[in-house]
């Protein structure tokens, strides 16, 4: 079984990458250009993981995650994705329940490293 990951970012080249980089990995992607649509695909598709960023339309990633564990009471697992570097921003993230946060630019193996780590699978190549 191919674990799904929830992809939720509004840049179209972002989303473009993450997903091509997630698939090359076996996983299976399901897509979000916002974070009112995600909420519905995480309802529809229960998916593994969550990559959100924080910085959306309509819901914000920090929105996203206060739905996944206040509503939902979910204990997937969330990575914050942001060009925003602010502490307070990464701490609020964290606070709310995100498993990790990286930020943009970010290299894409260590992203991939992050998620493996996360979801307990040995990280090879």
């Amino acid at each position: 079984m191919k674990l799904k990951i929830l992809i939720c970012e509004d840049e179209e080249v972002m989303m473009t990458a993450l997903d091509f980089r997630l698939k090359k990995q076996n996983f299976d992607t399901i897509k979000a250009e916002d974070g009112a649509i995600a909420k519905e695909k995480i309802l529809a598709e229960k998916p593994h993981m969550i990559i959100a960023d924080i910085m959306m339309p309509r819901v914000t990633g920090l929105e996203l995650i206060s739905f996944v564990r206040d509503e939902l009471k979910s204990d997937i697992p969330i990575i914050i994705i942001s060009s925003l570097e602010s502490e307070e921003v990464v701490i609020e993230a964290m606070r709310l329940g995100a498993n990790d946060f990286i930020s943009k630019p970010f290299r894409p193996d260590e992203l991939i490293l992050r998620i493996k780590n996360i979801l307990g699978i040995a990280a090879t190549s």
